[in-house]
């Protein structure tokens, strides 16, 4: 499961980037940013989604405060 969450962790933080970067390279003119940080919203939520899930399921332990 750490591998899975690790491999999402990057994802987003390329999804991140490549929206930088066609904000950057596009000036507005297309939608490629909009689609590269709509998909880091999702990776997102996936991964949120996927922590609750594990943690329900028992696959990670929960910490104490």
């Amino acid at each position: 499961m750490k591998i899975v969450i690790l491999v999402l962790l990057v994802a987003i933080v390329a999804s991140l980037f490549s929206g930088l970067y066609f904000v950057y390279k596009d000036k507005g003119k297309t939608n490629r940013a909009v689609i590269s940080l709509t998909i880091r919203i999702a990776l997102s939520l996936l991964v949120f989604a996927l922590l609750i899930g594990s943690y329900y399921f028992g696959w990670i332990p929960g910490g104490k405060l």
